[in-house]
């Protein structure tokens, strides 16, 4: 028997690697193929463009983190615990990647859709997709948080929007200053805005934050 080719996913994982390490759009195909050691007539039998590729990639990468995900989010892990350990985890992927690449790479989602916004609405799209399907663990912990009196009320939805988008911030920051000490804050400030039990030192917690 013929050996099976492993070159779809092999593209698939040079697709995922450049996302976190380049610019999307000045990523060509020959680029890929290079990363993924693969010919041109290999990705375009299997691929029709860059950009049916990215897509494939992403649900590829997706898929597989859900199953951490699933993990990270167990009914039997405390709520707030669950978020935490979601991060936790961010912060030692940013740590693996600034060993490999020289750098703080970032959130590659938010990288991506910031790239792609106006260009490509298909991989735009998706990426809502899966940043909503995310955003379904957040608002999952923080019902069940609620339901034990450790997440202060309020829609659930919003909240977990608010911390996400927190998280991304200093994600951000810790790209362009090529430093992970912007992360230090996830833990405090996410345990500050969901229970209002870890207080910064400068400020008070907001009234309208404990009863929304």
């Amino acid at each position: 028997m013929g050996r099976v080719s492993d070159a779809r996913e092999r593209l698939l994982e040079a697709m995922l690697e450049l996302i976190w390490t380049g610019s999307y759009g000045r990523t060509s195909v020959d680029h890929i193929c290079e990363r993924a050691g693969v010919k041109k007539g290999s990705f375009y039998y299997y691929f029709e463009s860059k950009s049916a590729l990215a897509l494939a990639a992403l649900d590829h990468g997706w898929a597989e983190y859900r199953v951490e995900l699933d993990g990270f989010f167990s009914d039997e892990v405390a709520p707030l615990e669950r978020i935490l350990n979601c991060f936790r985890d961010s912060r030692r992927e940013q740590e693996a990647r600034r060993e490999e690449h020289g750098r703080v790479l970032g959130c590659p989602i938010h990288s991506l859709g910031a790239e792609v916004a106006t260009t490509d609405a298909p991989l735009r799209e998706r990426l809502e997709e899966i940043l909503a399907e995310f955003l379904g663990y957040y608002e999952s912990a923080i019902l069940d948080g609620q339901a034990r009196g450790e997440i202060i009320a309020g829609d659930p939805g919003f909240l977990a929007r608010m911390v996400f988008a927190f998280s991304e911030g200093l994600l951000l920051h810790a790209r362009m200053k090529n430093d992970l000490a912007p992360l230090d804050d996830f833990e405090p400030g996410a345990l500050f805005l969901l229970s209002g039990r870890t207080r910064p030192a400068t400020c008070d917690p907001p009234a309208a934050a404990l009863s929304l």
